[in-house]
């Protein structure tokens, strides 16, 4: 499976160190850039290309079933970097097909209730394709695990889920 990455000045150093553990992990990574540290650069120059690859092979693949093992090895995914995230995942889901999620630390709540885990959702309920983290929100070691779950976690295939995303999909 082909991971591509793109970052701006504020992800990019935490990007290169993401590119390696997931050459480790056994991933293609294809590097969207930045490729030099800049101050000056701005986030939609490297994520509008990533999320465009993610949107047509998204659409390639679209009528296969979503855990189908053959959808699986053809199927792309996305991680984007920046300072919070948030505008890398707000260009990203311009592009049709493209679920891209947020992600900047689990939250743990203070009066003892139980949470979910957000990065799983994710990926099991949502099927995002493309992971937005907040580079001035994680540390290299939560952004290793993070990405390490989510691209270990599969789609349900629950059928309310499917009915959501089709719901998506179709504007």
């Amino acid at each position: 499976m082909q991971i591509l990455i793109a970052s701006d000045h504020a992800g990019f150093e935490l990007k290169e160190k993401l590119k390696p553990f997931l050459k480790e992990m056994g991933y293609e990574v294809v590097d969207k850039g930045a490729f030099e540290l800049n101050l000056e650069d701005d986030y939609p120059d490297f994520v509008m290309p990533l999320a465009e690859t993610i949107s047509a092979n998204a659409r390639t693949y679209a009528d296969k079933s979503r855990t189908d093992a053959e959808g699986d090895k053809e199927k792309m995914l996305g991680i984007i970097l920046g300072g919070s995230g948030q505008g890398e995942a707000i260009c990203a889901n311009r592009f049709s097909n493209v679920r891209a999620v947020v992600f900047n630390g689990q939250y743990k709540p203070e009066d003892g209730r139980e949470v979910p885990q957000e990065i799983v959702l994710s990926r099991e309920h949502n099927d995002a394709n493309i992971l937005s983290l907040g580079a001035r929100f994680l540390n290299e070691l939560e952004a290793k695990e993070a990405v390490k779950i989510w691209l270990q976690t599969k789609f349900s295939n629950d059928p309310r889920h499917i009915r959501r995303i089709g719901k998506i999909d179709a504007r």
